[in-house]
């Protein structure tokens, strides 16, 4: 009865955090399909600046990932006060991490793109692109700490109305700010003003609500506390490391499978687009995870801690396997929207059989992380990251992909090798139940 209890808690907070990351997807998709009606030079431009901005991404993720934990552990103490001083604390962290790469944006947009590999005509329109878009990080950081400290309350609703709103107003001025409506277009420019826009809507809101729910101190309250930021920088650091090693490993691997071949990686690209839905629905989880989890250590309920990240675990595998299996059922005839090569085609149903087989370790894995991270125990998920992405994964592509030549399956075959791996690594560590720490 109890399982069944956390079980609906886990759905029931999830939802809202998996419809809005669906949402977000959404928009991306649509912003991309009227970029491309610019021209190739406007499409590598904001390929190039989306790879830089996965970066910065790490970095405020893990600060909204950090205020997640800490403020699902003061609302578990029902300790209002202490709520308020993170928050204030956490929106400091991020102002000053977005106006940090800000300023690196500002000053050094050029060579980010060089370095990234821009050619010169994809640097003449990327550079407006990634200056519109990345100096005003203040915003963007703003915009997931803000999302962040409403689900560690456990509204995970708001964040996804406000999600709604910001996708609607982004996708009309996408059309209106690229291509003009009574008046001639900015062309990509437009498309970055869009999408300053509409994070910044977004941000208004994200504010007010945390202001409406007395989430926020008085200003006069407002003061600089160095305990809480240094907790708050020594729980964020490692989350922000573990993402950063997750994303350089994928460029060094990804370099391998491009060399397979154009259509390999074109199948390997193809085959992100159709995971990316047990993705979505995984990270949905993972943020009532971490919620619920902090709620209970917060509130001194240790044992039932313990028993929710069991049901986790279980509930994480379950639902990610099932939405991909269907995800697989459809691919037979779903991939022939993108693509009439039967070559292609096939590799796509056969390596998102092998992701099927991989996804019971690949949900427990998101819930794992998720459950240490919220016991405090940011550091070991870190390590086994490390150890995963570049050990087994990086590794297992060469040997099984490029050394043994079985391509893209043997890519793939990896990826799912280190997922169970990782997967074991992480349990055990569960339990033994030194994860959860005093923050």
């Amino acid at each position: 009865m109890k399982n069944t209890l956390a079980t609906k808690n886990i759905l029931l907070l999830a939802w809202p955090a998996i419809v809005e990351s669906f949402l977000i997807s959404a928009v991306g998709f649509v912003d991309t399909l009227f970029i491309s009606k610019l021209g190739l030079s406007e499409v590598a431009a904001v390929g190039v600046t989306n790879a830089i901005m996965q970066i910065y991404f790490a970095v405020f993720m893990s600060i909204a990932t950090a205020s997640t934990i800490f403020i699902s552990r003061a609302s578990g103490e029902n300790n209002v006060s202490k709520v308020r001083d993170i928050t204030a604390q956490a929106i400091l962290l991020s102002l000053f991490a977005g106006l940090v790469l800000g300023a690196i944006s500002f000053f050094f947009s050029e060579s980010m793109l060089s370095i990234m590999g821009a050619s010169p005509d994809v640097l003449q329109v990327g550079i407006p692109y990634f200056q519109i878009v990345a100096v005003p990080s203040i915003i963007l950081s703003l915009f997931f700490t803000a999302g962040a400290i409403l689900r560690g309350s456990g509204d995970t609703r708001t964040p996804l109305r406000v999600g709604l709103w910001m996708n609607a107003v982004h996708i009309v001025l996408d059309y209106v700010l690229i291509f003009g409506v009574f008046f001639d277009g900015f062309g990509i420019k437009g498309a970055a003003m869009a999408t300053l826009l509409s994070r910044l809507f977004s941000v208004v809101f994200l504010l007010w609500y945390l202001h409406n729910r007395r989430l926020i101190s008085p200003l006069r309250l407002w003061s600089i506390r160095r305990d809480l930021l240094a907790k708050l920088s020594r729980l964020a650091t490692p989350a922000a490391l573990e993402r950063l090693f997750m994303r350089m490993g994928q460029i060094l691997y990804f370099g391998m499978i491009i060399r397979m071949g154009t259509e390999v990686y074109a199948a390997h690209t193809l085959t992100g687009n159709f995971t990316m839905f047990s993705t979505i629905v995984g990270t949905g989880l993972a943020v009532a995870t971490t919620t619920l989890i902090g709620n209970c250590i917060g509130a001194k309920q240790i044992e039932e801690a313990k028993k929710l990240g069991t049901v986790a675990i279980w509930v994480s595998s379950l639902v990610m396997t099932a939405v991909l299996f269907i995800v697989w059922g459809i691919s037979f005839t779903a991939t022939h929207l993108f693509t009439d090569d039967p070559f292609v085609i096939r590799l796509i149903v056969t390596i998102l059989l092998i992701d099927v087989i991989a996804q019971p370790a690949t949900g427990a894995v998101t819930a794992l992380t998720a459950i240490l991270q919220a016991g405090g125990d940011t550091k070991f998920p870190m390590y086994v990251t490390l150890f995963g992405i570049w050990g087994i994964r990086t590794l297992g592509v060469y040997m099984l992909g490029v050394h043994l030549g079985l391509g893209l399956i043997g890519a793939w075959i990896a990826i799912a090798m280190d997922n169970y791996i990782r997967a074991v690594i992480l349990f055990i560590r569960y339990r033994s139940f030194r994860w959860v720490k005093q923050i």
